[in-house]
């Protein structure tokens, strides 16, 4: 028996019924929350992908849940404060992939920015942007401090001048006069948290389903046309209410459905991932956040013993696919050279890169550091079911955006809420042991028998459920596979209940073997070698998925992998 019969319930279960309540088109986190808010209020829901879940836009983020400092240059003060809140919330619901993050601003000069603040602020131009100086950022941080305010979830921030600087950062710039160091927070597997929110719906309502690699493509009266790419097969679905979610690619799902709308209008953002261990020492654990003289953010950013530096904001077209292009990366190579000028950079450090796509609204003239992060909820004209689009959001947010995207349906639909996802835990941060002596206790009670790196590992993967994997594992014969980074057992976890169809869903969705430059040839194929009884593929399948995978590594990730000859 294959284990990838679950996706086949599933899909079985859509097309056999042939309808459901809500039909959402798009499983990036926003999607996604918004399928756990409807199940949790026993609300029937249908989530479709052409990807993998979590594969888009969600897939391209900086690894932060933020607060969202600079948006207060933007006057969009609801949205820090809401982002702030959620950041919180997410601190308390998701500790398993939530974690504070030390974060230091490194100061080149005391007032510049001061004249142009107020005038960037008022027109959102394009005008030739400034360094912001240590009283604009003692004022902005201020004022953070003041919406962070929720029992102390972070500390507030700390204002240091050069010589103190310099002695908790000794690769700093010496150039530089003052730092400003506050909190805000990682997530160190973005997809797998997207996947726990995912795996919540699913178990709240036995009548909700969702779906990977399938495509809506057209719509015929009341009904969407959607396509399995894994079959190629047709099959239509009705739905009382039909919602978009399909991030920078909403206005070309709409065109799919028959309804041409203008809503989006997205930037690029690309990053690097180097395996450097001078860099990684020099932030000292520490993000580095500041805002370059061309006015983009940038951060880099310690995380699974590599450093990811990001990130570019460039007009960018859905149509297209977004790459990290080689001018970027000198782009990346000059600001660590501003912020660790004796840090020396090759591009061989690099083992990982992606771009995506923001899906920000249109905004026309507005500079691209000044286009809302705000979301809203537009209503598509001249369809013949109800149809919402939801323009903007980020993952900070994604919890509060999906029950306000689920109210908006509850009241096309005539139901009431029946309970808030606020202070709810998320999949394996229920009961996370959160001190160094509780997570040792818990391992020892729900992980017997694991070597501490290996009950490291499941703990960071996730969660809580680690107990459930651990216990799967334990049943049978058991080998590490790809250098240790996953095992034959767990693989067939995931194939048993992480939905997985294709090689790249465990290379770079459910593990972090891509992004920390641990896929290789030889992995790819012991990988495969793995999957294939599982997930019933043929020889050929095998050599597909594998050429697939390496194709994507390639040519989305910048990786140069060659496959060992075929013996």
């Amino acid at each position: 028996m294959t284990r990838n019969s679950q996706r086949g319930d599933e899909l079985a279960a859509v097309r056999e019924s042939g309808r459901t309540t809500v039909l959402i088109i798009g499983a990036g986190i926003n999607g996604i929350s918004l399928f756990r808010d409807l199940a949790l209020q026993g609300v029937n829901a249908v989530i479709v992908d052409r990807g993998d879940f979590a594969s888009g836009a969600s897939a391209a983020s900086s690894h932060m849940i933020h607060g969202g400092i600079r948006y207060l240059e933007n006057g969009e003060f609801r949205l820090v404060r809401e982002s702030v809140q959620e950041r919180n919330g997410l601190l308390r619901i998701a500790p398993h992939y939530v974690k504070p993050l030390e974060t230091t601003i490194p100061i080149y000069s005391t007032f510049s920015g001061i004249l142009t603040a107020p005038l960037r602020f008022l027109t959102h131009g394009s005008e030739k942007p400034q360094e912001r100086g240590a009283v604009l950022i003692k004022i902005g941080l201020t004022i953070y401090d003041l919406f962070s305010r929720d029992g102390g979830a972070v500390p507030r921030h700390r204002f240091f001048g050069r010589r103190r600087s310099l002695r908790e950062l000794p690769a700093l710039d010496p150039k530089v006069k003052y730092t400003a160091t506050y909190y805000d927070a990682s997530m160190h597997d973005p997809e797998r948290l997207a996947l726990d929110v995912l795996q919540d719906g699913r178990s709240a309502n036995p009548h909700s389903h969702a779906l990977n690699y399938v495509e809506a493509v057209g719509s015929r009266g009341d009904e969407v046309l959607l396509r399995d790419l894994e079959s190629a097969e047709e099959f239509s679905i009705r739905a009382d209410v039909v919602v978009n979610t399909s991030g920078p690619w909403t206005d070309l799902t709409n065109d799919a459905l028959g309804a041409e709308t203008r809503f989006m209008g997205g930037t690029k953002g690309s990053h690097i991932v180097l395996d450097h261990p001078e860099l990684l020492a020099a932030t000292q654990g520490r993000e580095i956040f500041f805002e370059h003289s061309d006015g983009r953010i940038v951060l880099i950013y310690p995380l699974k013993g590599r450093v990811l530096v990001g990130t570019t904001d460039i007009e960018a077209d859905p149509r297209e696919a977004a790459r990290c292009t080689e001018e970027e990366v000198d782009y990346f190579f000059e600001l660590i050279n501003h912020v660790f000028p004796n840090v020396e950079l090759d591009r061989q450090q690099i083992v990982y890169r992606f771009s995506g796509i923001r899906p920000l609204p249109r905004h026309e003239d507005t500079a691209p550091g000044f286009v809302s992060r705000d979301y809203r909820i537009e209503s598509v004209e001249g369809t013949a079911v109800p149809t919402l689009s939801l323009v903007g959001g980020k993952w900070t947010t994604f919890r509060a955006l999906g029950e306000t995207l689920s109210d908006r349906v509850l009241e096309l639909i005539g139901r009431t809420r029946t309970i808030t996802t606020t202070g709810v835990p998320i999949g394996g941060g229920l009961g996370f042991p959160r001190t160094v002596r509780a997570r040792a206790t818990w391992k020892q009670t729900n992980l017997p028998g694991a070597e501490p790196a290996r009950a490291d590992q499941l703990l960071a993967r996730y969660g809580t459920r680690a107990a459930e994997v651990w216990a799967h594992i334990e049943r049978e014969e058991d080998h590490m596979l790809a250098g240790g980074a996953v095992s034959t057992r767990e693989l067939e976890w995931m194939a048993d209940n992480e939905l997985v169809v294709r090689l790249a869903d465990v290379v770079l969705r459910r593990t972090s073997i891509a992004f920390v430059g641990d896929a290789t040839g030889e992995v790819l194929e012991e990988l495969a070698d793995a999957l294939a009884p599982l997930l019933g593929w043929s020889e050929s399948r095998r050599d597909a998925e594998i050429e697939a995978t390496v194709q994507i590594l390639n040519d989305a990730h910048g990786l140069a992998i060659e496959l060992p000859a075929r013996r």
